[in-house]
């Protein structure tokens, strides 16, 4: 069974203290979160000019902001493993919002997102302004999608795309999609890009449904926000880098695909 067609969590009665929690760790994050956006913007009128695409100062604004937003929201994180140093791209699975905080504080990437998210409020200005690459479900966009994916990787960014395609319940790894590994394959890239595989594992809160920090299916966005904002004893998150893979010692994009789905889940059934 496919996580979006799990019935999710029972929802939790918020408890007056919990209200407290909600609202000084929301105001606190709020306010982190959007006072980082205005520096960010303000530090690249100068940046984009001397710099272009290139982005030397800004992303450690964002780090900044999901380091400490997860310290906010007393959230531990473990990382084991490290980010590599190659030129290329990273793949991870995806169980909701909260993975955005997390890969972002433990290395400096741009997330790959379908296109409606740049329409949605507030969240599509945070994801503008910190360099989402935004792609269409449209084969007729391929051709210009496979351009700005090479644009941006020949500039040095390193793009992180979630292959399964939705968020999950956060206690399963689903298919991953092979369509997007097809832009490494492009003879400007193939030879110099490497895939770097990372396993995010959310563990819930003792007691806690294991499923607590999964996002998916008609969950609404500000429920499970208030859930999370709310939850007293915070469980943990571990990001565990795996060894990166020269795209080159593939056969094709589906081989790649295949072999990066099967590190991650390996990595997340053992660590769960």
């Amino acid at each position: 069974m496919t996580a979006w067609q799990d019935v999710p969590p029972p929802r939790q009665r918020i408890t007056p203290l919990g209200w407290l929690r909600v609202l000084w760790r929301g105001a606190l994050i709020g306010a982190l979160t959007y006072g980082g956006l205005l520096l960010l913007l303000f530090v690249r009128l100068v940046e984009w000019p001397l710099c272009g695409q290139a982005r030397p100062v800004t992303p450690h604004i964002t780090r900044f902001v999901c380091r400490t937003a997860l310290r906010v929201l007393r959230l531990p994180l473990t990382v084991h493993g490290q980010p590599m140093t190659h030129p290329g791209a990273i793949v991870a699975n995806h169980s909701g919002w909260l993975d955005v905080f997390v890969l972002n504080a433990v290395q400096t990437v741009y997330f790959v997102a379908k296109a409606e998210v740049a329409d949605w409020p507030m969240i599509g200005w945070l994801a503008r302004a910190t360099g989402t690459v935004f792609i269409a479900r449209k084969g007729t966009e391929a051709k210009k999608q496979q351009e700005i994916f090479e644009s941006r990787l020949m500039a040095g960014h390193r793009l992180l795309f979630f292959p399964e395609g939705t968020s999950t319940d956060a206690i399963r790894v689903l298919p991953f999609k092979s369509t997007l590994f097809e832009a490494f394959f492009a003879p400007a890239l193939v030879r110099s890009m490497h895939i770097q595989p990372v396993t995010v594992v959310f563990h819930a809160p003792a007691g806690a449904d294991p499923r607590h920090y999964g996002w998916w299916g008609d969950m609404n966005f500000a429920s499970h926000l208030l859930k999370t904002l709310a939850t007293p004893r915070q469980g943990r998150v571990e990001v565990i880098f795996h060894p990166e893979v020269p795209v080159d010692a593939f056969e094709n994009r589906k081989t790649l695909a295949q072999h990066c789905e099967r590190v991650i889940r390996t990595a997340h059934v053992n660590a769960a």
